[in-house]
């Protein structure tokens, strides 16, 4: 058996880790993305629940004082 032959098999293996390992690089780029975009949007809508809930306070505050007692 001839040093390229035995080598052969190692290379194969080393090449397909390689492989492995730049999919799974560009998955993990993917998904800090998506996790990004999400906390963005997430921001995005608690920022809007507190203007809305602020209106909403600002709403009950206005109400008549005689409706409290109903």
């Amino acid at each position: 058996m001839t040093t390229t032959s035995i080598l052969d098999p190692v290379a194969e293996r080393i090449e397909l880790l390689l492989a492995k390992y730049e999919a799974l690089v560009q998955t993990n780029r993917l998904l800090t993305e998506e996790i990004e975009a999400v906390r963005k949007e997430r921001d995005s809508l608690q920022s809007r629940l507190k203007a809305a809930r602020a209106r909403v306070d600002d709403l009950i505050e206005r109400l008549p004082a005689n409706r409290e007692a109903s």
